[in-house]
C-alpha cells in the first residue's frame, strides 16, 4: 500500500501538471484534492473571504459542467487561489485560456444538463410543486418550440405550443421546465401564459440555472380529453448560446423545433443532432440551411423516441 507521503507527492505532481496545462476544472479538482478539503470546507473558507458560492456550483466547476463567469464567481476564483495555496492568477489564467478556445473544444451545454439531471435538483423542484406523476397525467401528441437568439448571441427566449391528451381523470395543470444556458439567472426570467393556461407557482435554482413553472388549465380534463396550450419564457440572462437540446423520457408524438436568429447575430453554420443519453456520443448530424428572410432553421420529428434531440450552431 502506498505510503501517505507518496500519495501526497503524487497529488502534488498532478496539481503542478494541471496548473501548467489545464484545463481549469482539472486544475481546480487537483488543488482541492491536494489540500484534502471537502467542498463544504471550501465553501466555508470562501464565506470567510466574503464570497458566497454554493457547494453545487463548486462541484460543477471542478467537474467542468460550468465555468465561473460572473464578477462574484471570479472573485471566488481569486479567493480559491489563496485558500488552496496556489500561485496568484494561476486559476484565472486557465479561465482566460478556456474563453479563447474554439467552440468545438469549449464545454457544451449538454454536459451542464447531464450534471443537472444527476444532481437531483429537478426532482427536488418537482416535489415542491407536488408533481403527481412523471408525465403529469398527460401524453404529448404534439410539441412545437420556437427559440429566439438575440443580438448578443444569447438565448433571448422560447415559446412552446403543446397538444396533450389526458390518460387519467382530474388533470388540471402542466409543469414546464426551462433550462437556461450556463451563467444564466433563472430568478430574472419571466414566464408568460399565452393561450389556454395561466401561470401558477414558479420555482428556480440558481446554481443549475433551471426554472420550473406550473401552467394551470381552466378546466379539469377527463381521461381521453385533449388540450392545447401555449406559453413562453423570456430569458436573455446568460452569455453566448451555442445549442438548444430537448430531452424525451419516453416515445411520443410530433416534435418541431425552430431556432430564429437576430439579424445582427447570424451563425456561420447550423446542424441538427441526436443523442441517446447525456453520457452517450452524439449522432444523426445533419447540416441545416439558414432561411434568408427570417434567419431561422428547424427540424421536425414525426414521432419522437426516448433520448435527446437538438440544434447546434457555430458563430465563427
Amino acid at each position: 500500500m502506498p505510503h501517505a507521503t507518496q500519495l501526497a507527492d503524487v497529488a502534488t505532481a498532478q496539481l503542478d501538471s494541471a496548473l501548467r496545462g489545464g484545463p481549469f476544472h482539472v486544475a481546480l479538482r487537483a488543488a482541492i484534492a491536494a489540500r484534502g478539503l471537502p467542498l463544504q470546507r471550501v465553501q466555508h473558507h470562501l464565506s470567510r473571504h466574503g464570497v458566497k458560492v454554493g457547494v453545487t456550483s463548486l462541484s460543477y466547476w471542478q467537474q467542468g459542467a460550468r465555468r465561473p463567469q460572473r464578477p462574484e464567481s471570479l472573485r471566488a476564483v481569486r479567493a480559491l487561489e489563496e485558500i488552496l495555496q496556489l500561485p496568484e492568477e494561476s486559476l484565472i489564467r486557465l479561465l482566460a485560456e478556456a474563453d479563447e478556445e474554439t467552440p468545438e473544444r469549449r464545454p457544451a451545454a449538454r454536459s451542464y444538463r447531464a450534471h443537472l439531471a444527476a444532481s437531483g435538483v429537478l426532482d427536488q423542484l418537482l416535489a415542491e410543486l407536488e408533481h403527481p406523476s412523471p408525465d403529469g397525467g398527460v401524453h404529448t401528441l404534439g410539441h412545437h418550440e420556437r427559440i429566439r437568439i438575440g443580438p448578443r448571441r444569447e438565448l433571448a427566449g422560447r415559446e412552446s405550443h403543446h397538444i396533450v391528451r389526458a390518460h387519467r381523470d382530474g388533470v388540471d395543470r402542466f409543469v414546464a421546465v426551462h433550462y437556461g444556458d450556463p451563467g444564466c439567472a433563472p430568478e430574472q426570467m419571466t414566464v408568460h401564459a399565452l393561450e389556454n393556461c395561466r401561470t401558477g407557482r414558479v420555482r428556480t435554482h440558481q446554481d443549475t440555472g433551471v426554472l420550473v413553472t406550473e401552467l394551470l388549465f381552466d378546466t379539469r380534463l377527463r381521461a381521453g380529453d385533449t388540450h392545447l396550450f401555449r406559453y413562453g419564457v423570456e430569458d436573455g440572462t446568460a452569455g453566448v448560446s451555442r445549442e438548444y437540446v430537448r430531452g424525451f423520457a419516453t416515445a411520443g408524438g410530433q416534435y418541431a423545433l425552430q431556432v430564429r436568429f437576430d439579424a445582427a447575430a447570424l451563425p456561420v453554420r447550423c446542424h441538427r443532432f441526436t443523442q441517446h443519453s447525456p453520457a452517450a456520443p452524439r449522432g444523426g448530424r445533419q447540416e441545416l440551411t439558414l432561411s434568408g428572410q427570417h434567419h431561422s432553421v428547424h427540424l421536425v420529428e414525426p414521432r419522437v423516441r426516448s433520448g435527446m434531440l437538438g440544434i447546434g450552431w457555430d458563430w465563427e
